[in-house]
């Protein structure tokens, strides 16, 4: 059974950072692409990044381009999002997710197992 437990998530001032981790287990974790999603109180989930197979392609939603960087380490079974600069509007409960194929998607419906979510707070 595949399985996805994010960590590292917390309280925060705006400009600070924080590394969220994302262990995973049950399928051979280098065969497929990884991402974060996120979603906020009120809103619906959005793309966040994503990271291909082998780690040599990502991709980012504009927002957080220069801010964020996705990385993986195959080795351990782990995908981590370092997460620079943070602003109160990334404020929310940020998702793991194991793609069903090897390249990287900003789409959802890509992604069949999906982790609990850790909360990200950004206070003003």
């Amino acid at each position: 059974q595949v399985q996805l437990v994010e960590s590292g998530g917390g309280l925060v001032q705006a400009g600070g950072s924080l590394r969220l981790s994302c262990a995973a287990s049950g399928r051979t974790f280098s065969n497929y692409a990884m991402a974060w999603f996120r979603q906020a109180p009120g809103k619906e989930r959005e793309f966040v990044a994503a990271i291909s197979w082998s780690g040599s392609i990502t991709y980012y939603r504009d927002s957080v381009k220069g801010r964020f960087t996705i990385s993986r380490d195959n080795a351990k079974n782990t995908v981590y999002l370092q997460m620079n600069g943070l602003k109160p509007e990334d404020t929310a409960v940020y998702y793991c997710a194991s793609g069903t194929g090897r390249g990287t998607s900003s789409e959802a419906w890509r992604y069949d197992y999906w982790g609990q979510g850790t909360q990200v707070t950004v206070s003003s």
